[in-house]
């Protein structure tokens, strides 16, 4: 399984990155979630600072590459495998920054990764 941290995670069932997470549990993957609101999602608590957690497999974004920037260093400190940039969160800057690390950069879908078999 995966462990997925969800940047942009919202407590909204409408959202997207709720969505996600909703996903992600029904395939059995463990999920985090990061946000710019404190709440809850799904029984989880949304973060709203940059916890260190550890054995972060798969970052996926739901923000706007504008507010990116502030979550670089953030993110390629927890060292993931890859980042997947869902759509509308596609950012070439820091695609670059995560292949200087050898993190993969997705440009993709989580949800339709998730119901397909190639997430």
């Amino acid at each position: 399984m995966k462990r997925t941290l969800i940047v942009g995670a919202s407590s909204n069932p409408s959202r997207y990155a709720y969505l996600a997470a909703q996903k992600l549990r029904n395939y059995g993957h463990p999920f985090l979630l990061l946000g710019r609101r404190k709440g809850f999602a799904l029984g989880e608590e949304i973060h709203t600072e940059q916890v260190a957690w550890e054995d972060v497999d798969t970052v996926t974004l739901y923000i706007n590459p504008s507010h990116q920037p502030d979550y670089y260093a953030y993110i390629i400190s927890l060292k993931p495998n890859r980042v997947i940039f869902n759509p509308g969160t596609e950012n070439p800057e820091f695609k670059n920054m995560l292949l200087a690390k050898n993190i993969i950069p997705i440009e993709g879908c989580t949800l339709v990764m998730l119901s397909v078999g190639q997430y």
